[in-house]
Order: C-alpha cells, then sequence, then structure tokens
C-alpha cells in the first residue's frame, strides 16, 4: 500500500443519497425502492421545485438512464416524507415512473431533517444562485445547528467535508450561549462568504411570512428594509401587506424604517401605514408673505378677531375686482346703458 495515497473518505452526499459511485457496492441495508404513492413532500419544503428547462432536463436524463442517485426518506406515518429529491419525484411523475429507489433515515429530530434538507439542496443549486428567502432559511438552519448544544456532530462533519470548509463543531457545545451564538454567525459567514453582518440580515429575513419573503425576492422589498420589517406585530404585518400588495408599492429602507417606528410607539393602523407606505408628504401650512404684517398693522386692530379681518378683506377684494369689471366694460355698451336707464 503507498504510503501517500489519501485515506478515501465517504463523502455526505453518498451518505444522504446525493452521490453516487458506480465503483462502490451498495449497501442492501440502507437503500431500497419505494412506490411514489407512498411518497410525501417535506412539509414547508422552502426550495422552489424546478421548472422550465431545468426540469426538462432532468426528465429526459432519467428517461434515458434511470434514477441514479436514490432519494432520502423518513417515515411518516404510513407514508415516506421526502428530505432529499423532490424534483426527482416530480420528473418521475411526469414520466409516470412508479417506483423509485431510496435511502430511508431514521431517528433524526426534526432540526436534523430540515438540515438535511437545506444542505443538499444547496450544493445541488449552489448558495449564489438561490433567491434571497432560500438563502435565508440555509443560513437560519446552519446557525442554529451550529449553536444548539446537543446536535448530532456526525451530520454536521459529513456536511463540512461536503462544503470542504475546516470548521471545527467539537468545541461549539461547550461555549457559554452567547459566544456560541457570535461563533456560529461568523463561522456561517466563512462558508457563505458572507459579512457578519449579512448572515444577521438573513436570519432576520427568515423570520418574516412566507408572502413576505416572496417579496423580497421580487425585490418588491429591498433586503434591508425586509429587516425592519421583521420586527413588525403580526397584525401590523397584515395590514402593511394588504396595502403593497393592493396598490404595488415598493418598500425601501426609509420607508421600512418609520413603519418600524410607528409600529414601535402604538398599534400600527392602517391610515398611518398607508400614509408612511404612499409617502403623502404632510400638509404644510402656508406662511403669510413678509410684507402681509405691514399691510396688517395698517388696516386693522392687534386684537381683531379673524372672522372680522377675513369678512372686510372679502368686501374689499369684491368691490375691487367690481371696479376692475367696470372699467373693462366697451363704451358702446355704457352708451347702450345711458340709453337704456
Amino acid at each position: 500500500m503507498e504510503k501517500n495515497k489519501p485515506k478515501k473518505i465517504k463523502p455526505f452526499m453518498e451518505i444522504f443519497g446525493e452521490d453516487y459511485d458506480p465503483n462502490q457496492p451498495e449497501d442492501d441495508t440502507s437503500q431500497t425502492k419505494l412506490k411514489i404513492s407512498h411518497l410525501v413532500p417535506f412539509k414547508d419544503h422552502p426550495f422552489k421545485p424546478y421548472e422550465g428547462e431545468r426540469l426538462s432536463e432532468m426528465v429526459e436524463s432519467i428517461r434515458q438512464f434511470g434514477v441514479i442517485v436514490p432519494i432520502v426518506v423518513r417515515k411518516k406515518k404510513l407514508k415516506y416524507e421526502i428530505l432529499s429529491g423532490h424534483n426527482r419525484v416530480k420528473a418521475c411523475k411526469e414520466l409516470d415512473i412508479k417506483e423509485i429507489p431510496a435511502v430511508i433515515k431514521e431517528g433524526l429530530t426534526e432540526e436534523e431533517a430540515l438540515l438535511i434538507v437545506t444542505e443538499t439542496n444547496t450544493m445541488q443549486r449552489s448558495f449564489t444562485d438561490l433567491p434571497h428567502s432560500e438563502r435565508a432559511t440555509v443560513i437560519s438552519v446552519r446557525h442554529e445547528a451550529m449553536r444548539k448544544q446537543g446536535v448530532r456532530t456526525d451530520l454536521l462533519q459529513e456536511i463540512e467535508r461536503l462544503s470542504k470548509s475546516p470548521n471545527d463543531y467539537t468545541n461549539l457545545t461547550s461555549s457559554p450561549v452567547e459566544k456560541k451564538l457570535e461563533t456560529s454567525m461568523s463561522k456561517v459567514g466563512e462558508e457563505y462568504n458572507l459579512s457578519r453582518n449579512s448572515v444577521a440580515r438573513y436570519l432576520r429575513i427568515n423570520k418574516l411570512p412566507n408572502q413576505f419573503k416572496d417579496l423580497v425576492d421580487s425585490g418588491q422589498i429591498a433586503i434591508r428594509a425586509g429587516v425592519d420589517l421583521s420586527y413588525l406585530k403580526p397584525e401590523s404585518l397584515d395590514i402593511v401587506h394588504a396595502i403593497i400588495t393592493e396598490g404595488n408599492f415598493k418598500i425601501d429602507m426609509n420607508r421600512a424604517r418609520n413603519l418600524r417606528g410607528a409600529d414601535k410607539k402604538e398599534p400600527l393602523t392602517f391610515e398611518k401605514a398607508e400614509v408612511i407606505i404612499k409617502g403623502e408628504p404632510k400638509e404644510k401650512k402656508s406662511k403669510p408673505p413678509k410684507y402681509w404684517n405691514n399691510i396688517y398693522a395698517t388696516y386693522f386692530k392687534p386684537n381683531q378677531k379673524e372672522n372680522e379681518v377675513k369678512s372686510i378683506i372679502e368686501k374689499a377684494l369684491e368691490m375691487y375686482y367690481k371696479s376692475l369689471d367696470n372699467e373693462n366694460v366697451p363704451e358702446q355698451e355704457v352708451e347702450k346703458e345711458g340709453l337704456e336707464m
């Protein structure tokens, strides 16, 4: 045996059905075939399914070669919940394929199941290709896995091998909560080439309801504006969503910051939110011109009532414009009026 030959490490994708090595014998105890009718999607699956050309390519590949990479599932009552392979199942349905190779994982917590869902999807699609809402989910799940005590280190280590990151999770479980929170945010940033502030922003975006995440993805809500909106009360978010979708308004940082400030002071009303979102300027009271003070002092008493001043001005203007009309009457009209009198 060669001394310098590297030790073969079993990759994470192989364990979870996302990799395939034709030279490696199959493990009959972990891989089986399941009826597609017995499969159910992962609850609240955070990733959008393939569509268009990408789905067509997968359908054509499966048509020619079959499903090479098994999907990953876990038992869910009488069905099997898909953790990885939603698009392969979708392609098989289009081809009317009845069974699909699968790896059944047992003994997973909800956090570990979601970790598999997010990590395998990230590796398939590339983090930079994901929309903001899906990036937020990935970062939130990975951040929670890093900082949470008692999480299974075998899952984390396999993910690390797959992503080729030197991060060490073994020391996290003994750290204080505050230190773990800060350390995990930094580590997540290193993995996805993001600043610590960007990680923090995505963690806040992940707290938004799904309908707001869609608006962030479409650009109708700026990502930093989404951070401020994530602090709004649920009932306030309902109001804001109704206004921006009905009027197709965009929310920038200033509007979001103003909404957050208003909601913090008192319950946000529909009227107040509408003014902030529409950006309607407040009515400004017009100031009288500078010369008005001299005119007022000349013709009115200092303590004269406002309604009296208003009445005098109206009568004076009425007389003034009447005199102008008389000056503009043609001479023929004046003579005619004189004859008729």
